[in-house]
């Protein structure tokens, strides 16, 4: 029981008890809870959070405040006593889940030292990145679906050389890795990297002064990657012991100095972790380089805030996951952050991913078969390392070991020869089809069959042991037990405890005709009960029975009826009693025994883990492939630098699935050296961002060997995606929309080469529109004649498809807008968005159509009309200042009036476009897009506010208009 026994309906004013009271004043002296950090008490039956963790965690968990209640006596800083929220284990463990694994918290949880002492002492803590010491509460009926990694980070500069150390460590798999590479001021490969490892947790010191400006960066940048930071101290960044600390965890040698994370994690304390761990290294050339902006920008993983949307559709890596397994699952997520940069694996895996899109039912008897019933060997293996392990987890991999010949016939006999290629015309043709059968075959022997070959062969011993050692029969009930026959001292218990059983069923027997009554259970009842163990029944009108009878002995009399029992019958039930814990006992050691030989598998269990994890994520690729609205294609990658971008009837994957929606394909060419540079304009919400992001996304796709929505896909390999898209700033860290947008467009300009793909939208919005197009014009040239990236601009700077004429690999796109004259409507004319891309420059942005389409209150919508005319007739009459001008200004201040207005409107509606809720496909969904458009216009206006009252034709033409 709990230490402190309470009410947890407490009415405000009731008194308190002393327990109460005793606990209250116990919390109240412990240190505040640290920044980002949840303190759970462990009650024993339940756990519980106090004052802000309580108020928190009834906020964002339980989502009501009814949750709360008080205990002990009022305080000047809690009124209504100590706030506090309960949780069951099951609501405990939801709740960890979701904080360190979504929310991005720490936790600590607290345990009493017993008794009735107020002693309260931190038993345990964990992090995004360190889950060992609540693992097995978190996961005891979920798999650990993305891999905790924790990194820590080591700067040096020397001869102004930025040198950037790094090691690495997943827990859940005993992984250790290490990295060290020259980076840049804006710490771009280090970015790229926390992206490809899919970090949780960063550890750096922050008492180095002479690096403090670099240490401020590079904060600055895990914060912006939504990465939990830890600060530790410079002592740990040393080499001392840390030979001596790896040589225990490492299978092989040493090979970096790894002491911040072999500190941090207390690995050492676990003796289950010596030997256990391996080490490797992570090169960053090797998969496409990929920053923060790009996983954002292209959705390729759930939004952990949930603003995103809760459909699985809402991200790629939602699209793809039709994983049957966790480890699958977790290779999906790493796959998508480490896109190749190898044209041979990518070949690899696009020919796997045909073979299953090819064949269905050798696709569908993998996945439903097989696939679904593997259990996760690397969470299993840990539990066997740890000791922690039950009989159960020895059972489900032997149940998944008995699957394996199956998975290998399957796969040996999947690829055959349908028949088609005999009807098809002409020998080339049928040549062909056997040419790729045979490269599938051959694809599947040497990833797949010879290496579930040698595992199944090497667990053949497993499977006997189980079959010898474990009761299979039981396996029915439920029951995971040691067989007795594998134990002669187990069957000598066995047998004592089935003779004690039967004596019982005698002493049954003879009761029953001693009393006359039948032995079927009617009247007389034998029964095992909570107190007394086995003993007799009768109903209370038959108790009367054996009242004055020798030999029985009454136990309880109660409204079911009276309990009693014999003097032979305490006999057995003691016999029974002692025979029963020394065969649990045996039963226990055996177990433990059993437990400690599976244990010795766990290395071939890991790598036969990874094969699975393999299969699956191929199988998963080719079941989205097929079941998208249009089926993808295999695209055709080049080497990098070796071809163009050319993509027909490319769709975006997760626009297309939505419900209700009808998507328009465009085609896509950025061809070396005639057109490796487009500049997108047109309408407002018309496409232009869908456009560029989809054809990033089918470029990663490309490279992780996935199929493409598109009718045909020519792609070289990219380095990496750099994006600038959307709006975002971050108030309370002091960067404005107009900083962070500089700050990627900096990093772009420092990061890409001729072999990057760079998507670049509205770019120059944050500030005055000459300043913005300039900044615009700039970045543009310099990507297109002294970089040379493949590049898409999307743009309502109309001026700068004038770069065409001076760059001759520099192309003009715009989306189509069908417009026809409309006398009724406000602006005088009706625009239809048509979603399409064709050549050439659109020369206006339809932004005030736009917003009377989205039913715009009509006062606002006829003011920017008239101000826009205003100064599109100042831009071609300037000598008519006196019509153009009618508030008798000068030229000039009109003239940054009306561009202020511009730049407001157009920002406006370019946020609008954006907007999580709408976006360019539902921009005519009625109520939701009219709210949406209100609501950025407030949040728009309210950022121009400063800037409207500064300008005085903009005072005085707003004037008469309600602020």
């Amino acid at each position: 029981m709990p230490p402190f026994q309470y009410s947890n309906d407490k009415k405000a004013g009731s008194p308190a008890s002393d327990a109460e009271i005793a606990f209250a004043n116990a919390i109240r002296k412990l240190p505040p809870t640290p920044a980002g950090t949840i303190r759970l008490f462990d009650r024993q039956d339940f756990y519980q959070a106090c004052q802000s963790d309580a108020l928190f965690i009834a906020t964002h968990h339980f989502k009501t405040q009814t949750v709360i209640k008080y205990l002990g006596n009022p305080s000047a800083t809690e009124p209504q006593g100590l706030p506090v929220v309960n949780l069951t284990p099951s609501a405990a463990q939801a709740f960890l889940r979701d904080a360190l694994t979504t929310k991005q918290l720490r936790i600590e949880i607290w345990e009493s030292d017993g008794g009735k002492s107020t002693k309260w002492r931190l038993a345990k803590s964990a992090s995004p990145g360190n889950l060992s010491s609540v693992e097995d509460m978190l996961f005891t009926h979920t798999e650990l679906l993305a891999a905790p990694v924790i990194l820590a980070i080591k700067l040096q500069v020397k001869d102004n050389v930025k040198t950037v150390g790094i090691a690495f460590a997943d827990t859940s798999l005993q992984e250790m890795g290490v990295s060290e590479y020259v980076d840049t001021d804006l710490f771009s490969n280090t970015e790229s990297l926390l992206i490809q490892l899919g970090v949780k947790e960063v550890l750096i010191t922050g008492e180095d002064k002479a690096l403090e400006y670099d240490h401020n960066k590079l904060k600055a940048l895990v914060e912006r990657c939504n990465i939990v930071l830890t600060e530790r101290k410079k002592s740990e960044f040393t080499n001392k012991d840390v030979e001596q600390d790896l040589n225990r965890l490492l299978r092989g040698s040493l090979q970096a100095s790894t002491r911040p994370l072999v500190s941090y994690l207390n690995l050492l304390s676990d003796q289950s972790n010596f030997g256990a761990y391996t080490m490797k290294t992570h090169d960053l050339e090797q998969y496409m380089k990929l920053d923060a902006s790009a996983l954002r920008a292209l959705n390729l993983m759930p939004d952990p805030s949930g603003l995103g949307g809760s459909s699985k559709t809402m991200s790629v890596f939602g699209l793809l996951n039709r994983c049957r397994t966790a480890q699958g699952t977790r290779l999906l997520a790493m796959w998508l952050k480490q896109p190749l940069v190898n044209l041979h694996t990518i070949q690899q895996r696009q020919d796997m991913v045909e073979c299953l899109f090819e064949g269905q039912e050798f696709r569908s008897s993998i996945s439903d078969d097989f696939l679904k019933s593997m259990p996760d060997f690397h969470r299993i293996s840990k539990r066997f390392q740890k000791g922690a392990a039950s009989l159960e987890d020895v059972v489900r991999v032997y149940q998944a070991l008995l699957l394996l010949p199956g998975l290998i016939t399957v796969l040996e006999n999947g690829v055959q020869d349908d028949g088609d290629a005999e009807m098809a015309d002409g020998e080339d043709v049928v040549e062909k089809e056997e040419s790729r059968e045979r490269r599938w075959k051959g694809l599947i022997e040497d990833l797949w069959l010879g290496k579930l070959r040698d595992y199944s062969a090497s667990l053949t011993p497993y499977q006997a042991m189980v079959e010898e050692t474990i009761d299979l029969s039981e396996l029915a009930r439920h029951n995971f037990v040691i067989k007795p026959e594998f134990d002669a001292m187990l069957l000598d218990l066995r047998d004592k405890l089935e003779g004690v059983r039967d004596g019982l069923d005698r002493e049954h027997q003879s009761v029953a005709e001693d009393l006359g009554m039948e032995a079927d259970g009617k009247v007389l009842h034998f029964e095992q009960h909570s107190l007394f163990g086995y003993c007799f029944r009768l109903t209370r009108k038959e108790g009367s029975a054996i009242k004055n009878k020798k030999g029985y002995i009454e136990l309880k009399n109660q409204t079911n009826g009276v309990h009693f029992t014999t003097k032979a019958l305490k006999e057995l039930v003691d016999e029974h009693r002692n025979f029963t814990k020394e065969y649990e006992k045996k039963q226990s050691s055996l177990v433990k025994e059993v437990i400690g030989i599976a244990a010795s598998y766990c290395e071939v269990l890991e790598m036969l883990n990874n094969v699975i994890a393999h299969i699956d994520v191929i199988t998963s690729l080719a079941g989205a492939a097929l079941n998208a609205p249009i089926p993808y294609i295999k695209p055709t990658v080049f080497e990098k630098g070796a071809g163009s971008l050319k993509l027909e009837e490319a769709r975006h994957p997760c626009l297309e699935v939505q419900e209700g929606v009808n998507f328009i394909a465009n085609d896509v060419h950025l061809e070396r050296d005639i057109s490796e540079f487009g500049i997108i304009t047109g309408p407002n919400a018309g496409g232009k961002s869908v456009f560029i992001r989809q054809t990033a996304l089918i470029a990663l796709l490309a490279q992780i060997g996935s199929f493409v929505p598109c009718a045909l896909a020519e792609l070289p390999i990219f380095d990496s995606i750099l994006c600038r898209v959307g709006a975002g700033d971050s108030q309370l860290k002091g960067v404005s929309t107009f900083m962070a947008e500089m700050l990627e467009t900096s990093a772009i300009l420092r990061q890409a080469t001729k072999d990057s793909l760079v998507i670049i939208d509205e770019l120059g919005r944050g500030t005055s529109t000459y300043d913005g197009f300039g900044l615009a014009w700039a970045i543009s040239e310099h990507l297109s004649t002294v970089t040379r990236a493949s590049v898409l601009f999307a743009t309502h700077f109309h001026e700068l498809t004038a770069l065409a004429q001076e760059v001759p690999h520099v192309t003009n796109l715009h989306v189509v807008a069908h417009v026809e004259d409309k006398p009724e409507s406000l602006t005088g004319k009706e625009i239809t968005l048509l979603y399409k891309v064709a050549p050439g420059v659109c020369d206006q942005s339809f932004g005030i159509h736009v917003a009377e389409l989205a039913n715009f209150p009509e006062e606002v919508v006829k003011l920017a009309k008239r101000k826009a005319d205003d100064l599109e007739d100042f831009s071609e009459n300037p000598s008519e200042e006196a019509t153009a001008n009618p508030s008798g200004l000068p030229a000039e201040l009109v003239a940054e009036g009306t561009a202020l207005v511009e730049s407001f409107l157009n920002d406006w509606a370019t946020r609008t476009a954006e907007a999580p809720s709408s976006g360019d496909v539902e921009m005519n969904s009625g109520a939701n897009a009219v709210e949406v458009e209100i609501r950025e216009l407030k949040r728009c206006f309210e950022e121009y506010r400063e800037r409207f009252e500064g300008c005085r034709w903009t005072r005085e033409v707003l004037e008469p208009t309600t602020y």
